[in-house]
């Protein structure tokens, strides 16, 4: 079970790299580029912190995880001209921390 879970995670982090690098890259229209680089991959980085949660060694950052998960899926959907649009990139950064400090050591 944990093993399909790490598959899946896997998938998903690749997944978003590639809408991301979709975006730098500028292969498709403005739009698609946008919405892959700016708002899909703030969802699969969202559900690959969801999928990462129940499987963290230090159960203490488990909420943690849930929480940047939730933080980079809603913010996904907020408008970039609200001020609360950089609230994603806050999400991306605590499940980054929360997941290299439960690397083992």
């Amino acid at each position: 079970m944990q093993n399909q879970q790490q598959s899946i995670q896997g998938i998903l982090s690749i997944a978003a790299l590639i809408c991301l690098a979709v975006g730098w890259f500028n292969l498709f229209s403005p739009e698609i580029n946008h919405l892959l680089s700016r708002k899909v991959f703030y969802v699969l980085i969202g559900g690959s912190f969801l999928i990462q949660a129940p499987m963290l060694t230090n159960k203490n950052f488990v909420f943690g995880m849930y929480a940047a998960a939730a933080v980079c899926i809603f913010g996904a959907f907020i408008p970039e001209s609200s001020n609360l649009s950089s609230i994603k990139t806050i999400g991306l950064l605590g499940g980054i921390i929360l997941s290299l400090s439960n690397r083992r050591r």
